[in-house]
C-alpha cells in the first residue's frame, strides 16, 4: 500500500533515490516541511561530491527542527538525597526550570492565569517530575522556586512547596507515556466552554485538527483531589487537550513548549468558534469527513495518535451535540434521492392525526 503522507524525511529519501516531484504517487499528502524540501531540493552540494568546488572544507548539514524534549536514561534515576540534589541543580535541569519560568510569564501575559492559578510539569525520569510551586503567580516565578516530585507526588527537592494540582498532571503521565509535560491554565474562552459544559466542535479549522485533535471533556471534581486526578487522567489518555468542567483547561505534549502551544491552540480555537457562532445565524461550515480523514493521517505522520483513526467518515464531523445542524455541512457526495412519496402507512397515520386535531378544534 502506497504511503499516503510524506514527511520531510520521506521526501529526502525519495529525492536521494533519484526521483523527482513528478514521480510522487497521485493524491499523496505532504507535510509543510516536506513541501519546503521538495521546493528547495536537497540544498547545497556537499563538499567532495561531484560538481562541487573544493574552496571550503566545511560540509553541508541538514536543517534541524527545534526539539525541547528531555531524554533520560531508563533505570538511572538518582536515589540518594545527595544524588537528587546534584541532579536537581545540574545544568540540564536548570535549563528546564528556566523554560518553565519563561512559559509561566507567557501564560500570565496572555491572561491565561489569574492570582496563583495554573501550573506546569515536566517529566525528567522514570519516577521524577519537575513542577511549579503553590501560591506563586505564574508571571513572577523564579528558578529557585521550582520543585521536584516523584510520580506519587512526594516532594524530593526544592525549598518551595509544590502545587497540589500536580497530582492531576502525574495521573496523566502514569496513564499516557507520551505525556512528558503538562500545562494547566484558565484561558477565558477555553474555560468558558468548560463552564458551559460544551465540547468544542471538530472539522472547522485544519490546524486544530492536526495539532489538537478532538478536545476532551472531564467531569467536575474538586481540584487537587484524587477524584479529579482520576477523571482528568482517564480523559487525557486519548485527548492531548482536556476541558475540566467548571475549572479550566489542561494540555500535554512531548515537552513543555509543546504542551503550552496546545494551550494557545485551545484558547484560539474556542475564541474563533465562539465568534463564528455569533455570525450568519450560527450556521458554521465544516470540512468533509474525507478531508478530516486526511488531516488525521497527517497528524499520525507527525507522531500523534488519534482515537478517531478507525472512525467512519460520516462520524468524524458530527457536531450535533455542539449545535444541532452543524454536521458535515459540506458533504463528500450528493445525498441519494429520497424516493419520492412517504410510506403509505405513514401517510395514513398523518391523516388520522390531522382529522383528530381538526375535530378537537371544532
Amino acid at each position: 500500500m502506497t504511503k499516503k503522507v510524506f514527511t520531510a524525511a520521506d521526501i529526502e529519501a525519495f529525492l536521494k533515490s533519484g526521483k523527482s516531484a513528478a514521480d510522487l504517487p497521485k493524491g499523496v499528502i505532504l507535510t509543510p516541511s516536506a513541501k519546503d524540501i521538495l521546493r528547495d531540493g536537497l540544498g547545497p552540494v556537499r563538499a567532495g561530491s561531484a560538481g562541487s568546488t573544493p574552496t571550503s572544507s566545511a560540509t553541508y548539514q541538514e536543517p534541524i527542527l527545534p526539539d525541547y524534549e528531555y531524554h533520560w536514561t531508563p533505570g538511572k534515576d538518582p536515589k540518594t538525597p545527595a544524588e537528587i540534589q546534584a541532579f536537581f541543580n545540574s545544568p540540564a535541569i536548570v535549563k528546564l526550570k528556566e523554560r518553565m519560568v519563561e512559559i509561566g510569564q507567557r501564560m500570565w501575559a496572555r491572561e491565561y492565569t489569574d492570582g496563583n492559578g495554573g501550573n506546569l510539569t515536566i517529566r525528567v525520569g522514570d519516577n521524577l517530575v519537575l513542577c511549579t510551586p503553590t501560591l506563586v503567580s505564574k508571571g513572577f516565578m523564579t528558578v529557585e522556586q521550582m520543585c521536584l516530585v516523584d510520580l506519587e507526588g512526594k516532594q524530593l527537592a526544592g525549598k518551595f512547596k509544590r502545587t497540589s494540582e500536580c497530582m492531576t498532571h502525574l495521573a496523566i503521565m502514569k496513564r499516557q507515556p507520551k505525556a512528558k509535560a503538562c500545562c494547566h491554565a484558565h484561558p477565558p474562552h477555553g474555560t468558558a466552554f468548560a463552564v458551559a459544559g460544551v465540547q468544542p466542535p471538530t472539522c472547522m479549522i485544519p490546524e486544530a485538527e492536526v495539532f489538537l485533535g478532538q478536545i476532551g471533556m472531564a467531569e467536575y471534581r474538586t481540584p487537587g483531589t484524587p477524584a479529579n486526578a482520576e477523571v482528568v487522567g482517564n480523559a487525557a489518555v486519548e485527548h492531548m487537550a482536556v476541558l475540566m468542567v467548571n475549572h479550566g483547561v489542561i494540555t500535554w505534549g512531548k515537552d513543555i513548549e509543546d504542551a503550552y502551544w496546545k494551550m494557545e491552540n485551545v484558547e484560539s480555537y474556542c475564541k474563533t468558534v465562539w465568534v463564528a457562532s455569533q455570525l450568519n445565524g450560527g450556521n458554521l461550515l465544516t470540512i468533509t469527513g474525507g478531508q478530516a480523514k486526511e488531516l488525521i493521517e497527517l497528524r499520525k505522520s507527525l507522531g500523534m495518535d488519534d482515537k478517531r483513526s478507525s472512525w467512519k467518515e460520516c462520524e468524524l464531523c458530527d457536531n450535533g451535540a455542539f449545535r444541532p445542524g452543524t454536521v458535515c455541512s459540506i458533504p463528500d457526495s450528493k445525498p441519494a434521492a429520497s424516493g419520492g412519496a412517504l410510506n403509505p402507512e405513514a401517510e395514513k397515520l398523518v391523516q388520522q392525526l390531522t382529522d383528530q386535531i381538526l375535530a378537537a378544534m371544532k
